[in-house]
């Protein structure tokens, strides 16, 4: 955590630049952290993507689930979509992870690895 002195260093008001970045402090329109944050994410990514069912946190429900894709976000939301026409289901993004509602763990890899990618079934 950060002293007192510098949280009472920082700058407190100013009209000059409208909003400002939480985290780097520059103006909105200059920040430049969810750059840095999906070139970090794509950075640790092995080259496998993984596929697993999972069914905790959903009351039962089961869903899905496809990490490792060395895509950025706006790419993922594209092959997202694509591979919920495919399942015929639907599905979300989230923080770098394709959920896919229902148990399609075969059909995805199917079609994952017609696309050129190395899949894994991970989990039981």
């Amino acid at each position: 955590m950060a002293s007192l002195r510098d949280q009472l260093g920082g700058l407190v008001y100013s009209t000059e630049h409208g909003k400002t970045c939480p985290d780097c402090r520059a103006p909105i329109d200059d920040c430049r952290c969810e750059d840095t944050s999906e070139q970090a994410r794509l950075a640790a990514l092995d080259g496998i993507v993984r596929i697993r069912r999972e069914t905790s946190g959903r009351k039962g429900k089961g869903v899905t689930t496809i990490s490792g894709i060395p895509l950025a976000h706006a790419d993922l939301k594209a092959l997202s979509k694509t591979l919920k026409q495919r399942c015929g289901t639907g599905g979300a993004v989230k923080e770098g992870v394709i959920e896919i509602q229902g148990d399609h763990r075969e059909t995805l890899r199917d079609a994952l690895t017609s696309m050129g990618y190395q899949v894994k079934l991970a989990g039981g």
